[in-house]
């Protein structure tokens, strides 16, 4: 499906945000300005509350990384870090030598056959086409283990043509996640960078069929 997704979509005549060479060409001229240097405060106080560090965590569309690096530093070994552009996993491999390669995925989201605890989002899923978004939340339920979550950052700002970042709302996305994903937690970010406050929703979700669990209850005020 996502091959079709692809060959359907003309966000302009000049560029094709689908293929790893559009990203390794913004990674190669310096404009990855979505890139904060560090890892973002809301996903740090989500993680740092996190006791289980065997779980297997997915960061996808990780970019440089710089999550993955705070949580493989903190003791969470089973980090597995995925880009379809090669330069930033290379640039995390210098940053970080002792990271597992195995660990270090290069291919399309899309294409990806493994399974995991929990996966972070962190500016993947507003760098996909719109119109791939029902099926980045198909992908995401069938990656999870049954008692997995999905946790993370989404933007808030009017979705329009212009993009990545494509935006969106707290209602599209209900819309989007609610037939794979209990809605745990959605809201606007106590602890956003200056030039996104009041632009990011926290949110975890867990797989339908499954119960929340107390971890969750705490996650939001951590």
């Amino acid at each position: 499906m996502w091959r079709t997704i692809r060959m359907i979509l003309t966000w302009n005549s000049t560029m094709d945000i689908t293929t790893g060479k559009y990203w390794e060409d913004r990674y190669h001229s310096g404009s990855d300005g979505w890139d904060i240097g560090t890892i973002s405060a809301p996903i740090k106080a989500y993680v740092d509350q996190l006791d289980d560090k065997d779980r297997k965590i997915l960061i996808p569309g990780a970019g440089n990384g710089h999550e993955a690096e705070y949580l493989f530093r903190n003791g969470f070994k089973n980090v597995h870090v995925l880009d379809f552009a090669l330069p930033p996993l290379l640039r995390f491999k210098e940053r970080v030598p002792d990271f597992p390669e195995t660990q270090l995925i290069h291919r399309d989201f899309f294409d990806l056959d493994m399974s995991f605890d929990l996966i972070l989002e962190q500016t993947f899923f507003c760098a996909i086409p719109p119109q791939a978004r029902r099926e980045y939340a198909r992908k995401m339920y069938q990656l999870l283990h049954p008692e997995g979550k999905l946790a993370g950052l989404l933007f808030d700002f009017p979705l329009t043509g212009e993009g990545p970042p494509f935006g969106g709302d707290k209602q599209e996305y209900y819309d989007c996640f609610s037939p794979y994903f209990n809605i745990v937690v959605m809201e606007h970010c106590y602890n956003s960078i200056k030039p996104r406050e009041g632009r990011e929703l926290f949110f975890i979700l867990r797989p339908k069929k499954h119960k929340n669990s107390p971890e969750d209850q705490k996650s939001f005020s951590a």
